[in-house]
């Protein structure tokens, strides 16, 4: 048997990642909850390498991977001169009720309105920083934010803007779509995040509830390639049509930079010196 003093940063993380789903029978999801990976409890943050960023109010942690050096580069050494570097990469876990302030408003507002879709659509809640981020399924993309815009409690008139998230780590859901929302009636402003995997990086889009959407799905789709289903005109924005692949996922190659004298090219950083 190991010896528990013996174990490594890793090993301890990923044991207290696993505490929770241990020993547990299968059971149903509940909304706030997220049933996608096993959730850590805070109380053992001493086991934490003392680089880990633990945000603010959270009550449980994601741990999806370990990442080493300033970059997370691999197989041809650490060129930063930080490749002792080792640190979790963590998402925040589900908050717990009650959100505070009018978040709890919304939350019930929205469970409300979906009846018995709710479960279904909600995967968790997360409040971190005075924000509030609602963890969607796709299924029930539309329909949600059909709800958040009509609904005269709810009013999210306006959609700021689409984004994208890469996490290559997140097995299964390693693409990311944030929307942000804001309701100009109410004075306030709540995040959707609905994930998908690389493998089937599908969305329904929501440019029919928000016209505002239109570009922003397309820049979405262009660096980080989340179809987006139904789009009037899903083309790339900004890099042309023929370009291979997308930039901005982090799985993509740095590349070199030619340079146009003497025949000589800059190496991408990944290739280049290192300081072991």
């Amino acid at each position: 048997m190991t010896d528990p003093d013996r174990r490594t940063d890793d090993d301890k993380l990923r044991a207290g990642s696993r505490t929770e789903a241990a020993g547990t029978g299968t059971q149903e999801p509940h909304v706030g909850t997220s049933p996608h990976a096993p959730e850590r409890d805070l109380g053992v943050q001493g086991d934490m390498p003392e680089n880990t960023v633990v945000p603010a109010g959270a009550d449980s942690l994601e741990v999806i991977a370990i990442r080493e050096g300033m970059f997370g580069v691999q197989g041809s050494g650490d060129t930063s001169g930080y490749g002792g570097l080792r640190r979790p990469v963590v998402l925040p876990g589900a908050s717990p009720r009650p959100y505070g302030g009018w978040f709890d408003q919304v939350a019930d507002r929205l469970v409300e309105l979906l009846g018995g879709d709710a479960r279904a659509a909600i995967e968790k809640v997360v409040v971190y920083r005075g924000e509030m981020t609602l963890h969607l399924r796709r299924e029930q993309l539309v329909a949600t934010v059909q709800h958040l815009r009509d609904d005269a409690a709810l009013r999210f008139e306006m959609c700021s803007g689409v984004s994208g998230v890469h996490y290559p780590e997140d097995v299964g859901r390693e693409l990311h779509a944030v929307y942000h929302l804001l309701s100009m009636t109410h004075r306030r402003r709540i995040r959707l995040e609905v994930s998908v995997a690389d493998t089937d990086p599908h969305l329904p889009s929501v440019v029919a509830v928000y016209p505002t959407a239109d570009w922003h799905e397309r820049e979405t789709f262009d660096f980080f390639g989340i179809i987006f289903d139904g789009h009037p005109a899903l083309t790339r924005i900004l890099m042309p049509d023929d370009w291979p692949g997308h930039p901005q996922r982090k799985d993509y190659p740095l590349g070199g930079i030619p340079v146009e004298y003497k025949g000589a090219t800059i190496p991408p950083p990944d290739t280049r010196r290192t300081y072991s």
